[in-house]
């Protein structure tokens, strides 16, 4: 029987499952799926890894970074399917098999460079896909910023698609939740546009405190029923309080995006909602924001998922060093935190770890030092890096 361009037998590996470290194994894939996993020997002769890492394809549930590669500087838009294919090859070199793109939901005078446009990112997504452009798996995460007036109305639009899978309920307004200190968020505007004047974020704020008196409350009920009409999982975002946490779990929020204090996070994960961490936060030692340390939340057994954010090197980056940073905390357990559970989170059982029967979505690693090096990416089988 002739083999198929994704067969293959891959040997002399490391092999990260999701429960062990398998330290001489191989495993053959047929069809694009696993197939066979084994130690030692294999059953005929394959491609010899050199003792590398050989681990699954990491799930990136919330990332922005698209949106960087579209408006890579101020006045600047790129073409948006380029900027699509760009990006998706970071991803691809990073290890990310599959990825949320975070879409920005609302539109707003005098704030972001990407506001009003996730329309046009999906369907720059979509048209890359059909075109066979893209490496590895994409699929839309909509971030909502719920005061926004025009938020409802621009969610409704893409919440239809299929390939939409998380919906996230946020509420960046000043003095609240990760905002709590007014100052870190005029130095996140001033990053973004060190035009902005202190009198026009004045006006900003006022605008934006103004929105949530008046948009709220009515538009989180209406996100939350749009996500139940159409079967998308939701995602609260910068829990800070218990009352924050008690309104999550009565919406059944799936995951909890960047709790900002050790007592929220302990609270939602005991309460059955995975707790999503940023892997920068991790690795950097802390949040630029002030807010409580993923490593923290790690040591006390309440984070699930860790999430690149800003960063996409950083979630194999913070997934290899979670082991050292944290005791207890084995390779198999950290790599879980970036594969199996997010791909659970999401609905998306077919990946995320390697066993019979699942994607051969893989990632072989090297380690140069304390960093890793992505030798090669195989998606679905097919060598894609």
């Amino acid at each position: 029987m002739s083999r198929s361009q994704s067969d293959c037998i891959l040997t002399n590996a490391r092999i990260v499952l999701a429960d062990r470290v398998v330290d001489r194994g191989w495993l053959a894939v047929a069809d694009g799926l696993i197939v066979e996993i084994g130690e030692d020997h294999p059953p005929e002769r394959g491609e010899d890894l050199g003792g590398d890492l050989l681990m699954p394809g990491l799930i990136e549930l919330h990332t922005d970074q698209l949106e960087a590669h579209y408006a890579p500087r101020p006045n600047v838009h790129w073409h948006p399917v380029a900027a699509v294919v760009s990006f998706d090859g970071q991803l691809a070199t990073s290890g990310i098999t599959t990825v949320l793109d975070s879409l920005r939901v609302w539109s707003e005078d005098g704030a972001e460079e990407v506001d009003g446009e996730a329309a046009v990112l999906a369907q720059a997504i979509a048209q890359a896909r059909a075109a066979g452009m893209l490496r590895v798996s994409h699929f839309l995460h909509l971030r909502c910023e719920v005061p926004m007036p025009n938020v409802v109305a621009e969610a409704a639009e893409l919440i239809g698609r299929n390939d939409v899978r998380l919906l996230s309920l946020m509420d960046h307004t000043p003095g609240q939740r990760q905002f709590r200190d007014e100052q870190k968020l005029r130095d996140y505007y001033r990053g973004k546009n060190a035009s902005l004047t202190d009198s026009q974020l004045d006006v900003l704020f006022a605008r934006r405190i103004e929105y949530q008196a008046a948009y709220a409350s009515k538009n989180y009920r209406k996100l939350v029923e749009l996500a139940r009409t159409h079967e998308v999982f939701l995602a609260s975002h910068d829990d800070t309080t218990l009352e924050h946490v008690a309104q999550a779990i009565e919406d059944r929020v799936a995951i909890a995006e960047f709790p900002t204090t050790v007592e929220a996070a302990r609270a939602l994960h005991e309460g059955g909602i995975r707790v999503l961490m940023g892997a920068p936060n991790l690795v950097r030692g802390g949040s630029h924001a002030g807010n409580v340390a993923s490593a923290e939340l790690a040591a006390i057994g309440a984070l699930d998922v860790l999430s690149s954010d800003y960063m996409p090197a950083s979630l194999l980056l913070a997934a290899l060093r979670l082991p050292e940073i944290v005791p207890g905390v084995d390779l198999a357990a950290a790599i879980r935190a970036v594969t199996r559970t997010p791909a659970q989170a999401v609905g998306l059982e077919d990946r995320g770890e390697i066993a019979a029967g699942k994607r051969a979505d893989l990632i072989r690693v090297r380690l140069v030092g304390e960093l890793p090096v992505v030798r090669t990416v195989w998606h679905f089988g097919n060598r894609v890096a």
